[in-house]
């Protein structure tokens, strides 16, 4: 690569010196550029075939990774549910104790007045020759202590069959809990391991991207030096002026997120009052040329942390949540009114298509997948299937 650009280097200022006349040595020169430009384009198409590949074990990979992530967020709040319960059954059960408790000491009470009182039997009451109203009277309170001992007999039976029972509750709830961590446990050793997979496709991939984007550099900088020369030869004119390639900084800042909304307001109502969907740095404006590619940007890239939460911008269902090339984990809701927001390069997807999210909800979060190297979200904004700027309807204050 070095030495076809020396040449055409060469034959630039020997077109130049000599007005157009070319000699054989010279257009031997020139082909022997051609012919490496043709080896170039032969290899690029290879490493494009190549990086499709891993770009398709990426896609695997990743997605693994965004379900992994959802599950591990249902587990864990059913783990809190389970906890919960058992906090409330290990309350019922002592309340429970104390009643049993209390019961035993009344009927303790009961028996010891009863039999311990020297009290005398119905019989004995009939053959003393007491006056007949005080008898009725000391059989009616006999009766009485008798019912209320059986009464309270029959409820602290039941009631420590009632404990027997939530203790049996308690042991189900622990094993069940036991079960769930256990489950959890599996599942991050699972996730652990998708992530060192998923880090070793990306290093793969970003390799042959890199690789992929020195050759395409490589190839732009000798076809231009190549058209030069071919002009040079056959008109002996000047350098034409080199193009200038946009730059990559930092456009604006954006510190507000989408909050939760009281109203189901129509969408076409909400421009200038939304908010972007990530806290981070603009790397681009709508329309601009792409640093990497040279095309039209129809959305925003906001650089932010992996891991940050994504919020949706307003209420509306989701339609998309897949991976996608280009865009690593995609996800696309509709506002209706023909209006759709679109979140790419997501590290996880927390929602599924059908879904109905309303704004300031977290629906993903920030990552760098699609052979991204920087992480960050992409954000378009579109209706009727047509791109229109973001900032035209966002207020970053």
């Amino acid at each position: 690569m070095k030495v076809a650009s020396r040449w055409v280097a060469v034959l630039l200022a020997a077109a130049l010196a000599h007005g157009g006349s070319v000699c054989a040595s010279e257009k031997e020169q020139l082909r022997a550029v051609r012919e490496r430009l043709e080896q170039l384009q032969k290899a690029l198409a290879k490493t494009e075939r190549e990086s499709a590949r891993a770009a398709h074990q990426l896609r695997a990979s990743e997605k693994a990774i965004s379900e992994a992530n959802l599950r591990l967020r249902e587990l864990k709040q059913a783990e809190r549910e389970a906890e919960r319960a058992l906090r409330e059954l290990s309350g019922r059960m002592a309340t429970l104790e104390r009643d049993i408790e209390r019961q035993r000491q009344r009927l303790a009470e009961l028996i010891r007045v009863r039999y311990m009182g020297g009290e005398p039997s119905p019989l004995k009451l009939l053959l003393s020759g007491r006056e007949q109203g005080e008898t009725a009277r000391l059989l009616t309170y006999q009766a009485y202590v008798a019912r209320a001992q059986g009464e309270f007999l029959h409820r602290l039976q039941t009631d420590v069959e009632q404990l027997g029972a939530l203790e049996a509750q308690t042991r189900a709830r622990r094993e069940e809990l036991a079960a769930l961590v256990a489950e959890q446990q599996r599942e991050r050793a699972k996730l652990d391991a998708q992530r060192a997979e998923r880090r070793t496709v990306l290093a793969r991939i970003s390799g042959e991207l890199r690789a992929q984007r020195k050759e395409i550099e490589a190839a732009k900088r000798d076809e231009a030096r190549l058209a030069r020369v071919v002009e040079a030869l056959t008109k002996a004119s000047r350098d034409r002026a080199r193009a200038k390639t946009p730059g990559g900084g930092t456009v604006a800042r954006n510190e507000h997120v989408p909050q939760a909304s009281e109203r189901n307001a129509a969408f076409a109502e909400l421009k200038g009052r939304l908010r972007l969907p990530v806290r981070g740095e603009l790397a681009n404006r709508f329309g601009t040329p792409r640093p990497d590619t040279g095309l039209t940007a129809k959305g925003l890239f906001i650089r932010a942390r992996t891991g940050e939460e994504v919020r949706a911008v307003a209420d509306g269902e989701v339609v998309y949540a897949d991976w996608m090339r280009g865009f690593g984990n995609l996800l696309i809701v509709d506002h209706g009114g023909g209006y759709m927001t679109i979140y790419g390069h997501n590290e996880a997807i927390l929602k599924r298509p059908g879904d109905f999210v309303r704004a300031g909800e977290v629906i993903a979060t920030v990552g760098a997948t699609g052979g991204n190297e920087t992480p960050g979200l992409y954000f378009e904004m579109r209706h009727l299937g047509r791109p229109f700027d973001p900032l035209s309807w966002v207020s970053l204050k």
